[in-house]
């Protein structure tokens, strides 16, 4: 997607995150800062992960909507406003305007989790859905904003939304004083802006270092170009972070106060989301668990301690039960694979006997024999395995092998 902003750009300063940090006590949380043994053991120093996905609204987006809106005039409040979002942006708007008493208006795919539109509902915004792409959402939140005189929210390329963003940045220097890198998430560049404002402004000895999903990242080439530059059709599972286009604010302030961006893999983030359950006991969606996949892909580059900002949990159910097959394939916790068997009464049991003996557990199978690859005698049976790790699916198909029987991949 690509975004455009209106205004002009400003020079965010340390006191305008300030500002923002006030006009938010007592609406956004500062949220929970938690160790992680087995992420500090990976990377050699402490890891603590800040839990924004615990945050009101699910995700850090409430706090520059908050800010945003806060700031707005009052014919401009009367006017109400209008934003166009998948999800976390959408619920931060909406809040915040219920909290503020402004008229929200929410554009929203066509295709939006139900989950995620329902709860900007109950929030009190006018949800309309509009569009199969975010583009084509946005372009009619535009339009309806054009035709109203509401004044439209940006999710990321605006001063005061980044001030408020920036409030994570703060918390973090004050829950963890020691930290010597920050991991944040970056789509349009938000997030990253605000906490690397914040942070360099007051201790420009910390590293921020930002993570992008490789099938969306807009910001190598663009700090790389020295401007923003367009990616087309960004893909990726974090919908959070798919952004094909930084904003023009953010972008600048990314440039002057983010140490350095790195990419991660779908199947890091898969392995990422499922680290945070299973030892974090945190739902995060893929967007914010970037920053640990960035830990998991190279841990020992960082210097510690090292604080990852877990911007956001609000993941669709199904995409969850998705992402955790694939993070539990990722990680070799699953594992499928064809193989030849003698077409005869007994063999499949045989076969199963065969992965009894090195603790495989069978969650699927099924069998084909009208393949012409296939002989007469013979029968090929595909196999879903539950394993616990790499070195058991080496050892289950070196078992296999030793067996007799000829696995094809």
């Amino acid at each position: 997607m690509s975004f455009r902003t209106p205004h002009p750009l400003h020079h965010l300063m340390l006191d305008d995150v300030r500002g923002a940090q006030k006009m938010l006590a007592g609406v956004a949380r500062v949220t929970a800062m938690e160790g992680s043994r087995h992420l500090s053991s990976l990377v050699g120093a402490p890891v603590h992960l800040k839990c924004e996905n615990l945050q009101r609204t699910g995700s850090f987006k409430l706090r520059g909507a908050y800010v945003r809106i806060s700031g707005l005039r009052p014919e401009e409040r009367a006017a109400g406003v209008v934003a166009a979002s998948a999800g976390n942006h959408a619920q931060g708007v909406a809040l915040a305007s219920k909290l503020l008493g402004v008229h929200a208006t929410v554009f929203m795919p066509v295709g939006a989790p139900l989950p995620k539109v329902a709860a900007t509902r109950d929030y009190g915004a006018d949800v309309r859905l509009h569009g199969h792409v975010v583009d084509e959402t946005l372009a009619a939140a535009e339009e309806y904003a054009h035709e109203t005189g509401a004044v439209f929210i940006h999710p990321f390329d605006h001063p005061d939304i980044i001030a408020g963003q920036g409030t994570v940045g703060l918390e973090i220097l004050e829950q963890c004083p020691e930290v010597r890198t920050i991991l944040v998430g970056i789509g349009g560049g938000g997030l990253a802006a605000g906490i690397g404002l914040a942070v360099k402004s007051l201790r420009p000895d910390v590293k921020v270092i930002g993570v992008q999903a490789e099938g969306a990242a807009a910001y190598p080439p663009s700090l790389a170009a020295g401007h923003p530059v367009v990616i087309d059709s960004p893909v990726t599972m974090a919908d959070g972070i798919k952004v094909g286009r930084p904003g023009d604010v953010p972008f600048a302030l990314v440039r002057e106060y983010v140490d350095e961006v790195r990419t991660v893999s779908e199947d890091a983030l898969s392995s990422a989301l499922l680290l945070c359950l299973e030892r974090a006991k945190l739902l995060v969606e893929p967007a914010g668990a970037s920053p640990v996949a960035a830990l998991l892909a190279d841990p020992a580059s960082f210097r510690g301690p090292v604080v990852a900002v877990l911007s956001g949990g609000n993941v669709d159910p199904l995409l969850l039960q998705r992402i955790l097959r694939h993070g539990m394939a990722a990680g070799g916790r699953y594992l499928s694979l064809r193989l030849r068997v003698t077409d005869r009464p007994g063999a499949l049991a045989t076969l199963l006997a065969v992965l009894t003996v090195v603790d495989a557990n069978v969650l699927d199978v099924s069998h084909v024999r009208t393949d012409p690859r296939l002989g007469l005698t013979e029968a090929e049976v595909e196999l879903h395995l539950e394993t616990k790790g790499p070195e058991h699916c080496r050892e289950v198909e070196e078992a296999l092998r030793e067996a007799g029987y000829t696995v094809l991949g």
